[in-house]
């Protein structure tokens, strides 16, 4: 159903024939109606009956409208960027009602998607009893409380619903100081006196009367007491966030001593890291089939078929429009990715657009600085993929691998590329170690690669390759 305003001419076709050939004299009168339209967006209503069907719902089931605003691309992108912005309202506990596209230029700098549209969209609110509007996109502080004066409910933006969903997720005491640095970097230019009874800076003889021009008043008091507050909060977490990294820094130069080579997965929300880490490595970490089920990173040692030992590290998921206040505040917990040798790169095969989720995660890996580590993509859930769309993403990533963690399908060739591409030690030796110095022996196995393996009545015979380090400790 399309919304028309008074003034707008009714569209003499469905909105998707705007691209059909068919149509090349229609164009701009369609455009022109695109334009003047909230359209919904089907397969968006949720009908959740128990709030207990998510677990980790921590807030009251509510009812929300989503609404984007299309800018760019095709109206299958526009849709499927409100279709994610609906799965992320679910994970958050929400039930979703309806779903809005507005076609515009660009986002409206005072209402987000425009006067008229606003006030439509509060008409839609009355109608489906929503208590919530969730924009697709991080709205200015302006545009949040000019949208919200007209429709009457709380409205969200993108960034702060993600930011939720994480502070419901945390688990770990670093988690939970991140996300809550992240909000607060978020909240700190929003805040604002809520009512119009607040006053505002006094100036004047209104000034006059408490002590000189410019004095404040108590509207404008509560808010810098909460800036400094707030601000004050944020000092104590980045204090102990730096103190947790510490610790983390001090767990890979150990790794690094010992030259363990270590492997990052990393990727999409929910496409699937956590199951083939499991699979990989029997690591047990929790499998959910929700947005940002892993935030607290996961590093677990494996062995090569030789015998090498290496580490693979689950990290935190990442979408489309990631806020940048969860890129600084994880950043620690990202240093597993920079620091890594390789990045197993998931993608979800059965996405409807996975190369917009191979982008999505370069950005964020490009700001990061991890743009510099080899890549390894794999296409996971094989199992419920499109073929033709596993076979469009092989012309454009001649590398990947397609694999299925919950079947299996692929992950010996997964686990065998991933210890080809694994570093070499650089020290080639040829040893000879008596045989009551069996635990050195050992360690060439554990942290070397070995290449030969003679037993002599003198001692074993090694011709491997190692570190620096353990070169140093073998007998000459």
């Amino acid at each position: 159903m399309t919304f028309q305003t008074p003034d707008a001419k009714p569209s003499a076709e469905p909105f998707s024939d705007a691209f059909d050939d068919t149509f090349d004299d229609t164009v701009g009168a369609q455009d022109l109606a695109d334009r003047t339209a909230l359209r919904r967006v089907a397969g968006l209503s949720t009908e959740l009956e128990d709030i207990t069907e998510v677990e980790y719902r921590q807030v009251r089931l509510e009812r929300v409208v989503l609404v984007g605003v299309w800018t760019e691309g095709t109206a299958e992108d526009a849709d499927n960027s409100l279709k994610e912005l609906a799965a992320l309202a679910e994970t958050a506990g929400s039930q979703v009602l309806e779903g809005l596209v507005q076609r515009r230029d660009r986002p409206d700098p005072a209402t987000y998607i425009g006067s008229g549209k606003a006030r439509e969209l509060r008409e839609i609110v009355v109608s489906s009893g929503a208590d919530t509007v969730i924009c697709d996109g991080e709205l200015t502080p302006g545009q949040l409380r000019q949208l919200e004066d007209v429709v009457k409910v709380k409205v969200v933006d993108r960034t702060w619903l993600i930011l939720d969903i994480f502070a419901q997720h945390a688990k770990s005491r670093e988690g939970k100081a991140q996300v809550s640095l992240a909000q607060m970097q978020y909240l700190l230019p929003r805040l604002r006196g809520w009512g119009e009874s607040l006053s505002r800076q006094a100036g004047g003889r209104a000034g006059g009367a408490t002590g000189g021009v410019g004095t404040r008043g108590p509207g404008e008091t509560k808010i810098e007491t909460d800036r400094r507050r707030i601000r004050a909060q944020m000092t104590k977490l980045r204090r102990e966030i730096a103190h947790m990294e510490t610790a983390r820094t001090t767990q890979r130069k150990s790794r690094r001593r010992h030259d363990v080579p270590g492997v990052a997965i990393a990727g999409y929300t929910n496409a699937g890291k956590s199951s083939i880490l499991n699979r990989l490595t029997g690591a047990g970490v929790l499998v959910e089939n929700a947005l940002f089920a892993t935030l607290d990173p996961t590093v677990r040692r494996t062995r090569t078929d030789d015998g090498r030992v290496y580490t693979l590290a689950d990290t935190v998921g990442f979408v489309r429009h990631l806020p940048h206040q969860l890129i600084e505040a994880f950043r620690s917990t990202l240093e597993e990715v920079v620091d890594a040798d390789l990045i197993v790169h998931v993608v979800d095969g059965s996405d409807p657009d996975p190369e917009g989720q191979l982008d999505a995660v370069r950005v964020v890996l490009a700001e990061i600085d991890a743009g510099h580590v080899p890549e390894l993509v794999v296409a996971n859930k094989a199992d419920l993929a499109d073929p033709l769309v596993l076979a469009r993403l092989r012309r454009r990533e001649p590398g990947m691998l397609v694999v299925s963690a919950r079947t299996g399908e692929g992950l010996a060739a997964l686990r065998a590329a991933i210890e080809s591409a694994l570093p070499h030690p650089e020290i080639q030796v040829d040893v000879l170690i008596p045989y009551d110095q069996g635990a050195l022996v050992s360690r060439v196995h554990a942290e070397g690669e070995v290449l030969e393996t003679h037993h002599l009545p003198g001692g074993t015979r090694l011709v491997a390759r190692v570190h620096p380090d353990l070169a140093a400790a073998l007998p000459t």
